[in-house]
């Protein structure tokens, strides 16, 4: 049997499994939902019409909900500030999910043209992979065991009765919502989108550090595995009420695992994922000569790369300040603020560093993007609980820390990273915790994973919840290290997730997406020449 049937056989079966266990699972949970105008019965309300009331104003019991006039006009204001903090989820899941083009033109202007088309195609298609994964396992996963409700979204009634499966009563994962069972609601699809583009780039980021020899069909599985996988069971630890976040309640460690839009849960997840890859991959041809020196390969295409960069930091607002779920919540403007100032900070400082380090005396405008996006990613879990100046603090290490921690990676660890996804998202994110739990400043969080009083730092009086964090920063690496490294191996030796040197030398457009990026002719003619026989040379969407 041919190893693309092979191989094409393996992807239907992954697909058709996880859809097949997802949509029985979901029939065997699900209930009829009310008709719109109907009565909630606990199988969610599709059209709204029964999201956001009195509750949401004056809360329960009052007894001034007996007169029937303030009862209808605070339905009224309660059903606009649900509808305030929807929309101001939904317009921050759109911006978040615009990052995926930022990921593109990043990743593919830093790799060599050549690779073009390859790296296009796996940024664009973990887009709908990702989708596919997290709607029939993912979610449930990650929050079918959230039974408390989202109330900032007028609550999530499907899953209302959702239980967490727990080892010694500390909460592993959720049971709730495979195949779509129990998301037909507005709070709960609201709450859906916003967290279904987040694991989105948690899988964009391993596509950056495996380019350029990366197998396509291998990374299709791959596609799935981690939005079914290795995202939802590590969101659930810290965001879907699992055992990270009882460490506050339960051990007393502060308020638990604090990450207020991911730092941890989506960067480092998918950088040490990314590392992971990167190590059973090996290097590309030619990275390294035999007394262990490397190569510069350089990128081919640096508007590209800034652009995308500019799309990123523009995204950011949408993930760090929509992170807070409601419109209502005005620490958004801190929100927004802090994050701006720390990508500042990230770039300007990787242009002083990397001015001082180039042997040509000059600042490295490649270094200089992954400064800024270093400080989005360090920001992203503290910056809803540090001041402005603190933000900049933040920002300026990561600027720093990333140019060393890719010098590391390549010259000492001798792994291959094309575009530098382990270094600004692994070792940054974990910066971003580990800042949280430093200058996190009491302003801000009360209540945060169910302990009273505000979130704060060591260095404002809470060594407990650095604690927490540091137990944070370990268990991602273990988690997406760990769980990396037995997949990917394990895959190859099943698969293979490498491409042939034969094509990997000639690049994999033509080979893996039969068709060029930049169809020039004289492309075409010498490498065809290089290839001839081995694969169909194809024009685009029209010759499909």
């Amino acid at each position: 049997m041919p190893k693309r049937m092979r191989a094409a056989i393996v992807l239907l079966l992954v697909l058709g499994s996880m859809l097949a266990i997802g949509v029985s699972t979901a029939h065997a949970q699900d209930t009829a939902p009310p008709p719109c105008g109907g009565k909630v019965t606990g199988a969610g309300d599709p059209c709204g019409d029964l999201t956001g009331n009195s509750v949401d104003v004056v809360g329960t019991p009052n007894p001034r909900l007996d007169d029937e006039t303030f009862k209808t006009v605070t339905d009224q204001v309660g059903k606009s500030k649900i509808a305030i903090n929807m929309m101001w989820t939904l317009i921050a899941g759109f911006l978040v999910m615009f990052m995926q083009a930022g990921f593109a033109l990043v990743e593919t202007g830093f790799c060599r043209r050549k690779n073009a088309a390859h790296v296009l195609m796996t940024n664009f298609m973990i887009y709908g992979i990702g989708i596919l994964g997290f709607f029939a396992v993912g979610y449930a996963l990650m929050f079918g065991g959230y039974g408390a409700g989202i109330g900032l979204l007028g609550g999530t009634p499907p899953l209302a009765t959702a239980k967490e499966v727990t080892i010694g009563g500390w909460g592993i994962f959720g049971s709730k919502g495979f195949g779509g069972g129990g998301l037909y609601d507005v709070g709960t699809l609201t709450h859906f989108l916003f967290n279904l583009v987040f694991m989105d780039t948690t899988a964009t980021i391993v596509t950056g550090a495996m380019a350029e020899r990366w197998k396509f069909s291998a990374f299709v599985v791959y596609g799935f595995f981690v939005s079914a996988i290795v995202y939802p069971i590590f969101g659930n630890w810290a965001w879907g009420g699992g055992w990270l976040a009882q460490l506050g309640s339960k051990s007393g460690l502060g308020h638990g695992y604090v990450d207020f839009a991911g730092s941890g849960v989506v960067h480092a997840c998918g950088g040490f994922l990314a590392l992971a890859g990167a190590i059973v991959i090996g290097p590309r041809i030619g990275k390294y000569n035999k007394d262990g020196s490397a190569n510069t390969f350089l990128a081919y295409n640096l508007p590209l790369a800034i652009l995308g960069t500019f799309i990123l930091a523009f995204g950011w607002f949408g993930f760090n300040a929509g992170s807070s779920l409601a419109g209502n919540d005005l620490r958004i403007s801190v929100v927004a603020v802090n994050t701006m100032l720390a990508s500042a900070t990230g770039a300007v400082a990787a242009m002083f560093w990397s001015w001082r380090k180039k042997k040509l005396g000059k600042p490295d405008p490649g270094m200089c993007a992954n400064g800024m996006l270093a400080g989005l990613v360090a920001i992203t879990a503290p910056s809803g609980f540090v001041s402005p100046s603190i933000a900049l603090l933040i920002g300026a290490v990561a600027g720093v820390l990333v140019i060393e921690s890719i010098r590391f990676f390549e010259l000492k660890a001798k792994i291959d990273d094309p575009v530098g996804a382990i270094s600004v998202h692994g070792i940054n994110g974990l910066w971003g915790l580990i800042s949280l739990g430093l200058f996190a400043d009491g302003t801000y969080g009360a209540g945060w994973n169910g302990v009273g009083g505000t979130v704060k730092g060591l260095f404002y009086g809470d060594g407990g919840q650095l604690v927490a964090q540091l137990i944070g920063c370990l268990a991602v690496v273990v988690w997406a290290a760990g769980i990396g490294l037995v997949f990917f191996k394990i895959q190859h030796a099943i698969q293979g997730i490498r491409s042939a040197p034969e094509d990997e030398e000639i690049g994999l457009d033509l080979p893996e997406m039969g068709v060029y990026a930049y169809p020039d002719l004289e492309n075409i003619e010498a490498r065809s020449a290089l290839h001839a026989g081995a694969h169909e040379v194809t024009t685009g969407p029209s010759s499909i």
